[in-house]
């Protein structure tokens, strides 16, 4: 009976150190912090590896130090010339102090979340539709500089913020169209007005010269005889040229 007594009292002794032994220290990865609370005040944070506790009296927060990616509900809105869009964004972010994380807000990660997706609606709403279209980095980088002040007394570092889709009503993506269409169409006008004032530039550049040389303009019509000539079989008929007819006139005269 006292063996059995013995075992017994063994055994519970053992049921009773173990959970204490195992309770009297901590290990942390590297990239974890264990924010500490003696019961309960908050006492210096733990780094990676292992650490002592007080059984029954220390308690820990582990949090995760690693970047965490979120992709934010497709937010409707409107954009500051009143179109309305939809917009959805990737959000990267992480913990940078361990206490504050835990000590100043309740799901923490829940938080950063909720406050992006509202910086979300409010960076649309200060922008137009052009900027957003066009300028996708300046709102970006606007996004994630209201992030950052909503989030940084939680002791969390924005990492980026970008907005990966933009959906716009139909008629407006015609309308977006049929601008771009115009606008190309112009450019082209543009293009063919200026070769077409370089060639007349060109080409009075050309006369001049020709008329200011004897013998060049009828250099230049038997040129293009001979090559109409080797192109076509067909009939030519010439004109006299123009210094035989301005010799005659001058023989006639005299």
């Amino acid at each position: 009976m006292m063996v059995t007594s013995g075992l017994i009292f063994l055994f519970v002794l053992v049921a009773l150190v173990l959970p204490t032994i195992f309770k009297s220290f901590g290990v942390n990865q590297e990239y974890e912090r264990a924010v500490l609370f003696r019961l309960g005040r908050l006492n210096e944070p733990k780094g990676p590896g292992w650490y002592w506790l007080i059984p029954w009296i220390d308690r820990v927060v582990r949090v995760d130090l690693r970047t965490i990616t979120a992709v934010l509900e497709t937010q409707e809105t409107v954009t500051r010339d009143g179109v309305p869009v939809k917009v959805n964004a990737v959000l990267w972010y992480r913990a940078q102090d361990s206490t504050r994380v835990v000590t100043t807000v309740v799901n923490w990660q829940s938080a950063v979340v909720q406050a992006a997706e509202t910086a979300l609606r409010d960076a649309i709403g200060q922008s137009d539709l052009d900027t957003m279209l066009k300028d996708r980095v300046m709102i970006n980088e606007r996004l994630q500089a209201m992030l950052q002040r909503a989030s940084e007394h939680w002791g969390v570092i924005i990492d980026s913020i970008e907005m990966k889709d933009l959906d716009i009503p139909e008629a407006m993506q015609r309308a977006i169209g049929r601008e771009a269409e115009a606008i190309r169409e112009k450019r082209a006008r543009i293009i063919k007005a200026e070769g077409e004032q370089e060639a007349a530039q060109k080409l009075a550049e050309a006369a001049a010269l020709i008329g200011g040389t004897e013998g060049a303009l009828e250099l230049r019509r038997l040129q293009t005889l001979a090559e109409i000539g080797g192109e076509h079989n067909s009939t030519i008929i010439a004109m006299m040229p123009v210094e035989l007819i301005q010799a005659a006139k001058k023989i006639a005269g005299s």
